[in-house]
């Protein structure tokens, strides 16, 4: 392509968080900008904010609705290419499927909608349209989570037998949804949120990362669900017992209440001959750990082109030695998708390192996670088998 991909944003507005995260991201590679935004449904900050990003006053909207429409009005060679969302999970689903039916491409925070059903309307359209959906599971963008996947997947540690996967957060110890935390509020209302708090916000990233490395989907569970801060709605901490369809056992912990734990979210995995660990808050190093051998470190970098798999080091960006974080793994998933996005505008093919982020079924199975563990939680059966 000659020309950046133009990017819409629905929320992300000055007071919010994670919509300077996604811009930082999209644009770290150069290939995409931000040419029209409805930043927050308060009508003075959506102005303020997209002022603040130097967006032409006329592509400064109000409501998704209102830009949608005006975007698709365009001609082709102003109009924006995709939609970024990044509002509360309830008003992910309606600004989806208004951009696909209107020929936009989407990209969508996590968890993908409000419920499993809309999550599967969203599949039906994506196919109906034949449009892409980049839904941001951002910790599948880090190098040492694309090396794991890759030894997993060419037999480097055997059989997979145990998956241990845990997603500690301490930031949910007070009642803070009631002392001016806004983030906090929302993400513990039901009516904002969805039916469950700490699953639904931090156990699908968890759920998401032992499918992913592993490639074994989820076949049935046991849950245990907790509210463990008096007066909250929503619990702030689970368990689940896995098993996936490969034979594997797992163990999955998401907890928003263990106080003094920032995001350590860390994964284990072990088949016949050995096994890996990996932690987002050391996110360059990848652990394996061996039956008859010594203990070996792998690291990232894109001069270990020689060791590392095509699809780590196609998501490294500086040599070894040089940190590369959470804001690199983000830009990760939206290099992938903009590679993807304009191979379909040169109609060209994508290679496989480019395809290889998540997606509308990546979003699908999150939903599904949640509805089975709140199932499961609230059931006297020992195990509930996994429905989709």
């Amino acid at each position: 392509m000659s020309r950046k991909l133009r990017m819409g944003m629905v929320g992300g507005g000055k007071d919010a968080f994670i919509g300077a995260i996604h811009r930082l991201a999209a644009f770290m590679d150069g290939q995409i900008e931000l040419v029209c935004g409805a930043l927050s449904i308060n009508p003075t900050i959506a102005q303020e904010s997209g002022e603040m990003l130097f967006l032409p006053k006329e592509r400064i909207y109000l409501t998704y609705e209102e830009m949608i429409t005006k975007e698709a009005a365009l001609p082709a060679d102003m109009r924006m290419d995709f939609l970024t969302i990044v509002t509360p999970n309830f008003a992910h689903f309606a600004p989806a499927m208004m951009a696909l039916d209107n020929g936009f491409h989407v990209v969508v925070e996590k968890p993908i909608t409000f419920t499993l059903d809309e999550a599967k309307q969203l599949k039906a359209k994506v196919e109906a349209t034949g449009l892409t959906l980049c839904l941001t599971h951002t910790y599948s963008g880090y190098p040492m989570v694309k090396q794991a996947k890759a030894m997993v997947a060419e037999g480097a540690l055997g059989k997979i037998r145990k998956v241990w996967v845990e997603y500690p957060q301490g930031w949910l110890s007070k009642l803070s949804e009631r002392e001016g935390n806004a983030q906090a509020a929302w993400r513990t209302d039901p009516k904002k949120s969805g039916k469950s708090g700490s699953m639904g916000d931090i156990g699908t990233h968890a759920a998401h990362l032992a499918e992913y490395i592993t490639g074994a989907k989820i076949s049935k569970l046991c849950a245990d669900l907790n509210i463990l801060v008096t007066g909250r709605a929503l619990d702030d901490d689970g368990s689940v017992l896995l098993h996936f369809d490969n034979g594997a056992a797992g163990v999955l912990m998401a907890s928003q209440v263990a106080a003094g734990e920032e995001n350590a979210l860390k994964i284990r995995v072990y088949g016949e001959k050995g096994g890996l660990e990996w932690a987002q808050m050391e996110p360059n190093t990848l652990i394996l750990k061996w039956l008859d051998q010594p203990t070996q470190i792998y690291r990232a970098g894109s001069n270990y082109t020689d060791r590392l798999s095509s699809f780590a080091t196609n998501s490294c960006r500086t040599p070894g030695g040089h940190p590369e974080g959470y804001l690199e793994a983000f830009a990760n998933i939206y290099k992938n998708f903009a590679t993807t996005i304009q191979a379909k505008i040169d109609g060209t093919t994508p290679s496989k390192e480019a395809l290889d982020f998540p997606g509308v079924e990546d979003g699908i199975r999150g939903m599904a996670f949640i509805d089975n563990v709140v199932a499961s939680a609230a059931s006297e059966l020992k195990w509930t088998h996994y429905t989709i």
